[in-house]
């Protein structure tokens, strides 16, 4: 591991994580100008570029509509009631200086305002067949892939986060990204959100099993405020 791996990282943990994932389809994430946990008064602090661990896609990804057509847009919210959020998620290339990449695809995935994904049968909600909260866009020239959606729900045992697949080069980078605490608790407290109330399973980022190596580098900045709505944005380096 070289000198810009982050110090509260645990190397052997990162190390076998990283050694059990395929080379070939999972190449090192690392995180630029790392992104703090921040509310929503989009307060950030500046870094370096720096390791992001890697997460699973999860059991909900709906592999099947990835090259749909359909699935090729900006907007993904299919009238799904939420506040609305602007997720703008940004690459760079770490083995060139952190320059933006310019020819990559990202695909991203989350559960509605109820924490259901579409396309299963989950939370025992049947959501076979649908496609709400799911998309893909090309990063543009840099390096951003822009989506507009709403701001996710929850369920039992997670903190609020968003799943991402990066096609780069013949590669698939897959990860996931956090909301900020006090930006959940805000929002959970508006009328889309009222029926399911606070989260209360995860108080710690660091508690959700996918956020324990390092959630600081997963973490949206934001901006925006609840009754207008949110700019999440978040900077994404791949060894390209």
């Amino acid at each position: 591991m070289n000198s810009t791996t982050p110090p509260h990282i645990n190397r052997r943990e990162l190390l076998s994580r990283l050694t059990a994932l395929s080379a070939a389809t999972v190449p090192l994430l690392q995180g630029c100008a790392p992104t703090p946990i921040a509310d929503t008064s989009g307060s950030t602090s500046a870094g370096s570029c720096v390791l992001t661990p890697t997460e699973t896609e999860g059991p909900y990804p709906l592999s099947s509509v990835i090259s749909s057509p359909a699935l090729k847009r900006r907007d993904i919210t299919e009238g799904k009631p939420g506040i609305p959020v602007k997720l703008q998620l940004k690459l760079h290339d770490t083995n060139n200086g952190c320059a933006p990449i310019t020819d990559a695809d990202i695909y991203i995935w989350h559960c509605d305002n109820s924490g259901i994904y579409s396309g299963y049968y989950n939370s025992g909600e049947n959501a076979t067949g649908q496609t709400y909260c799911r998309g893909i866009q090309p990063v543009d020239d840099s390096g951003t892939a822009h989506f507009d959606t709403i701001y996710p729900g929850w369920y039992p045992g997670r903190v609020t986060h968003i799943h991402f697949q990066i096609y780069h080069s013949g590669k698939t980078v897959t990860s996931q990204l956090a909301f900020p605490l006090a930006a959940n608790r805000e929002v959970y407290d508006t009328q889309h959100y009222v029926h399911t109330g606070q989260n209360n399973t995860v108080t710690e980022l660091g508690d959700d099993f996918e956020f324990t190596d390092g959630a600081v580098y997963q973490t949206v900045a934001l901006s925006g405020d609840v009754d207008t709505g949110l700019v999440a944005t978040l900077e994404i380096g791949i060894r390209a």
